[in-house]
């Protein structure tokens, strides 16, 4: 799943009162209607991304001296929740900004405004790929101002030695890991979780053989899942996987002694401080089929703004547009959503990030999936999980895996 490790950071406002936190949320001087005062919420509490949120604020008060714009912080593991309740007293945030896996639970509880209208005609739309973008019963709710994502992280150290260049199809990989394999390294390491973080990262793999949640190809599933077997049969990836979250498999990667790694682009911290070998990233070779979730942050407007055009205003000027998104780049190095500053030499020149920015722009797929039922999408994801690690650890083979997915995922589709 996408990367969320704030929570354990939060603790400490988990003791405020509810009460107080709802109305701190709140304080847009709702007795005027013209205030000018701009609500934000968001659960940031890492330096860097709280340097985003200030940079951002300052950026459009800047532009719009009469604004005041107010940064709220809720703790991520009370947010959806403090979202939801403001529903039934009409009160929330002129501005949301939230863990785009939940987009479709908040839309459908009502407390995001459709900005269908807003986005239409949003010059710089066509600079977002679709996979950015969240609809719901064709209305747009909200989009993603940079995203998280899969890769595919290499020590180069073995690749040299073993004479094997950076691999660009899974047949390429599949023998990269052989010949690292025969000079005694590890293949690759992932996570094969039994819940959402295993069905994170199978989907790449699944999709790449014609799989996909909307193209329920059971031929295509079973090839996937036939994939990742050969790999452990081969020695290539450790069945042990099958229990591992994604930290795990990133810091064996880390230790040295392993070719690859399918990890995210928050794990650069990691590398840089722990690795003492030389490496890189590359896009996942999925071919232009295979589809990579884009996670991270969405943002979109409050249902019950007073002043939606004024959140539009700031959303089409901070998050979604190339300066706010160059920002977010240099200050806390996310991966642009836009194709335009994909482009940048921010993003080219940096050798970490061009790997994940062509996958967003060839791969990325709307995470959750878009056909999912909204209230279903943790079952969906439990399930994914649960077959992906069922294959690596061998307790179900492809073709059996492949069927229970495939008949136990309809009711959670539309």
């Amino acid at each position: 799943m996408e990367h969320t490790p704030r929570t354990s950071r939060l603790r400490f406002l988990a003791l405020l009162p509810a009460s107080a936190l709802l109305l701190a949320g709140c304080a847009t001087d709702q007795g005027e209607s013209d205030s000018t005062t701009l609500t934000v919420w968001h659960y940031f509490s890492e330096d860097t991304q709280v340097g985003v949120m200030t940079a951002y604020e300052e950026m459009f008060e800047a532009s719009h001296p009469d604004v005041d714009v107010e940064n709220v912080f809720v703790p991520y593991d009370q947010y959806t929740s403090k979202l939801i309740a403001g529903v039934g007293s009409a009160t929330g945030p002129d501005v949301v900004v939230f863990n785009g896996g939940e987009a479709s639970t908040l839309a459908l509880a009502g407390t995001l405004a459709p900005m269908t209208e807003y986005w239409d005609s949003f010059a710089d739309a066509g600079q977002f790929p679709d996979g950015v973008v969240h609809r719901i019963d064709g209305e747009v709710y909200m989009a993603q101002g940079y995203v998280n994502l899969l890769g595919l992280w290499y020590n180069q150290d073995i690749l040299t030695e073993i004479g094997v260049e950076v691999p660009t199809t899974v047949d390429e990989l599949t023998a990269a890991m052989e010949a690292a394999k025969q000079a005694g390294y590890e293949g690759i390491t992932l996570s094969g979780l039994s819940q959402g973080q295993g069905e994170w990262q199978a989907y790449p793999w699944l999709s790449a053989s014609g799989f996909t949640w909307d193209n329920l190809d059971e031929a295509g599933l079973t090839a996937g899942y036939e994939l990742v077997k050969s790999w452990v049969d081969a020695g290539y990836l450790s069945g042990e996987s099958a229990t591992w979250d994604q930290t795990v498999p990133f810091q064996r990667f880390a230790a040295g002694g392993v070719a690859f790694a399918e990890n995210g682009n928050w794990q650069q911290g990691t590398a840089a401080s722990t690795a003492e070998f030389e490496y890189g990233v590359a896009a996942l070779p999925i071919g232009d089929g295979g589809q990579v979730y884009l996670g991270g942050e969405a943002e979109g407007i409050g249902a019950f703004s007073e002043n939606p055009d004024l959140a539009w205003e700031y959303l089409s000027e901070t998050f979604y547009s190339a300066e706010g998104q160059l920002a977010s780049l240099e200050g806390s190095g996310t991966i642009p959503s836009r194709l335009d500053v994909a482009e940048d030499e921010g993003v080219t020149g940096n050798p970490l990030l061009a790997g994940f920015a062509e996958s967003v722009a060839r791969n990325g797929a709307n995470y959750p999936p878009a056909n999912a039922l909204p209230e279903s999408v943790s079952d969906l994801q439990l399930l994914g999980g649960q077959m992906w690690s069922s294959v690596i650890s061998g307790q179900l083979s492809p073709a059996d895996a492949a069927a229970q997915l495939i008949e136990g995922v309809q009711p959670f589709l539309r």
